[in-house]
Protein backbone atom coordinates (compact mmCIF):
# COMPACT_ATOMS: atom_id res chain seq x y z
CA UNK A 1 0.00 0.00 0.00
CA UNK A 2 1.29 3.27 -0.68
CA UNK A 3 2.25 6.13 1.67
CA UNK A 4 -0.40 8.78 2.68
CA UNK A 5 0.45 12.43 1.18
CA UNK A 6 1.28 14.51 4.86
CA UNK A 7 1.13 17.92 3.14
CA UNK A 8 -0.28 20.48 5.73
CA UNK A 9 -1.60 23.78 4.63
CA UNK A 10 -0.99 26.38 6.92
CA UNK A 11 -3.52 29.87 6.68
CA UNK A 12 -1.63 33.09 7.73
CA UNK A 13 -2.70 36.72 8.03
CA UNK A 14 -0.53 39.40 8.30
CA UNK A 15 -1.40 43.15 9.89
CA UNK A 16 -0.15 46.61 8.88
CA UNK A 17 3.30 47.43 9.91
CA UNK A 18 6.26 47.36 7.64
CA UNK A 19 3.80 46.35 5.17
CA UNK A 20 0.36 46.09 3.83
CA UNK A 21 -2.29 43.65 5.26
CA UNK A 22 -1.81 40.30 4.03
CA UNK A 23 -3.66 36.49 3.86
CA UNK A 24 -1.72 33.48 2.21
CA UNK A 25 -0.98 30.28 2.93
CA UNK A 26 1.91 27.58 3.13
CA UNK A 27 2.23 23.77 2.41
CA UNK A 28 4.64 21.81 3.65
CA UNK A 29 4.95 17.67 3.41
CA UNK A 30 5.52 14.63 0.75
CA UNK A 31 3.78 13.75 -1.68
CA UNK A 32 3.09 10.11 -2.17
CA UNK A 33 5.68 9.72 -5.17
CA UNK A 34 8.00 11.07 -2.40
CA UNK A 35 8.38 14.69 -3.96
CA UNK A 36 8.80 17.26 -1.00
CA UNK A 37 6.35 20.25 -0.90
CA UNK A 38 7.38 23.59 0.74
CA UNK A 39 5.87 26.74 -0.93
CA UNK A 40 3.30 29.14 -0.03
CA UNK A 41 1.29 31.39 -1.78
CA UNK A 42 -0.64 34.77 -1.40
CA UNK A 43 -2.43 36.88 -3.93
CA UNK A 44 -1.31 40.45 -4.02
CA UNK A 45 -1.05 43.65 -6.17
CA UNK A 46 1.94 43.86 -8.54
CA UNK A 47 2.43 47.46 -6.75
CA UNK A 48 1.46 48.58 -3.67
CA UNK A 49 0.20 52.08 -4.34
CA UNK A 50 -3.00 54.64 -4.01
CA UNK A 51 -4.45 53.09 -7.10
CA UNK A 52 -5.75 50.27 -5.60
CA UNK A 53 -8.31 52.11 -3.94
CA UNK A 54 -9.59 53.49 -6.65
CA UNK A 55 -10.17 50.64 -9.21
CA UNK A 56 -8.42 47.06 -10.27
CA UNK A 57 -4.62 46.71 -10.67
CA UNK A 58 -2.21 44.49 -12.09
CA UNK A 59 -1.86 41.70 -9.62
CA UNK A 60 0.12 38.36 -9.02
CA UNK A 61 0.22 34.79 -7.08
CA UNK A 62 3.56 35.46 -4.85
CA UNK A 63 5.72 33.56 -2.44
CA UNK A 64 5.82 35.12 0.69
CA UNK A 65 9.49 35.03 1.74
CA UNK A 66 10.45 32.90 4.89
CA UNK A 67 10.82 36.12 7.36
CA UNK A 68 7.56 37.24 6.41
CA UNK A 69 5.91 34.11 6.88
CA UNK A 70 7.70 34.30 10.53
CA UNK A 71 6.68 37.27 10.91
CA UNK A 72 2.71 36.53 10.63
CA UNK A 73 -0.34 35.02 12.42
CA UNK A 74 -0.56 31.34 11.51
CA UNK A 75 -4.25 30.67 12.20
CA UNK A 76 -5.40 27.46 11.44
CA UNK A 77 -3.24 24.28 9.76
CA UNK A 78 -5.17 21.60 8.03
CA UNK A 79 -3.79 17.78 5.91
CA UNK A 80 -4.33 16.88 2.51
CA UNK A 81 -4.24 14.39 0.54
CA UNK A 82 -2.64 13.99 -3.09
CA UNK A 83 -5.95 14.74 -4.78
CA UNK A 84 -6.22 17.84 -3.01
CA UNK A 85 -2.87 19.19 -2.82
CA UNK A 86 -3.17 18.68 -7.17
CA UNK A 87 -6.36 20.62 -6.64
CA UNK A 88 -5.23 23.38 -4.44
CA UNK A 89 -2.06 23.59 -7.23
CA UNK A 90 -4.93 23.95 -10.46
CA UNK A 91 -6.06 27.03 -8.45
CA UNK A 92 -3.19 28.66 -7.88
CA UNK A 93 -2.41 28.21 -11.86
CA UNK A 94 -5.69 29.53 -12.47
CA UNK A 95 -5.57 32.68 -10.02
CA UNK A 96 -2.15 33.40 -12.23
CA UNK A 97 -3.77 33.40 -15.44
CA UNK A 98 -6.18 35.89 -14.41
CA UNK A 99 -6.21 38.75 -17.27
CA UNK A 100 -4.80 41.86 -16.19
CA UNK A 101 -5.57 44.11 -14.79
CA UNK A 102 -6.45 41.03 -12.07
CA UNK A 103 -6.24 42.77 -8.10
CA UNK A 104 -9.47 44.63 -6.92
CA UNK A 105 -9.22 45.59 -3.16
CA UNK A 106 -12.88 44.99 -3.09
CA UNK A 107 -13.82 42.45 -5.73
CA UNK A 108 -10.27 40.09 -6.24
CA UNK A 109 -7.85 40.26 -3.34
CA UNK A 110 -5.54 38.21 -0.79
CA UNK A 111 -8.73 37.49 1.07
CA UNK A 112 -10.73 36.24 -2.33
CA UNK A 113 -7.72 33.63 -2.98
CA UNK A 114 -7.32 32.31 0.31
CA UNK A 115 -11.00 31.64 0.48
CA UNK A 116 -11.32 29.76 -2.43
CA UNK A 117 -8.60 27.57 -0.98
CA UNK A 118 -10.57 27.00 2.27
CA UNK A 119 -13.56 26.34 0.12
CA UNK A 120 -11.95 24.02 -1.66
CA UNK A 121 -10.60 22.10 1.34
CA UNK A 122 -14.31 21.87 2.47
CA UNK A 123 -13.98 24.51 5.10
CA UNK A 124 -16.80 27.28 5.33
CA UNK A 125 -16.28 31.43 4.98
CA UNK A 126 -18.48 33.50 5.10
CA UNK A 127 -19.64 34.82 1.87
CA UNK A 128 -21.15 37.70 3.05
CA UNK A 129 -18.41 38.85 5.32
CA UNK A 130 -17.89 42.36 6.16
CA UNK A 131 -13.76 41.22 6.42
CA UNK A 132 -12.71 40.76 2.61
CA UNK A 133 -9.84 43.60 3.94
CA UNK A 134 -9.27 42.42 7.14
CA UNK A 135 -7.44 39.27 6.62
CA UNK A 136 -7.17 38.42 10.14
CA UNK A 137 -10.24 39.33 10.87
CA UNK A 138 -11.70 36.93 8.12
CA UNK A 139 -9.45 33.85 9.09
CA UNK A 140 -10.79 34.31 12.89
CA UNK A 141 -14.30 34.24 11.35
CA UNK A 142 -13.59 31.17 9.54
CA UNK A 143 -12.30 29.26 12.99
CA UNK A 144 -15.72 30.48 14.10
CA UNK A 145 -17.48 28.85 11.68
CA UNK A 146 -15.50 25.85 11.56
CA UNK A 147 -15.56 24.09 14.94
CA UNK A 148 -12.90 21.01 14.21
CA UNK A 149 -10.19 23.24 13.17
CA UNK A 150 -7.26 24.14 15.62
CA UNK A 151 -5.13 26.82 15.61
Amino acid sequence: MPAQAQVSVSFYSHEFGENFPHAFFVMKGRLESGETVDTSFGFTAVNISPGILWGSVKGEVATPKPKYIANSNRHFTVTVDDNKYRQVMELVTKWRNIPQKSYSLGKRNCVHFVSEVIALLGYRFNRDTDFWKKPRSFMEEVLSLNPRLKQ
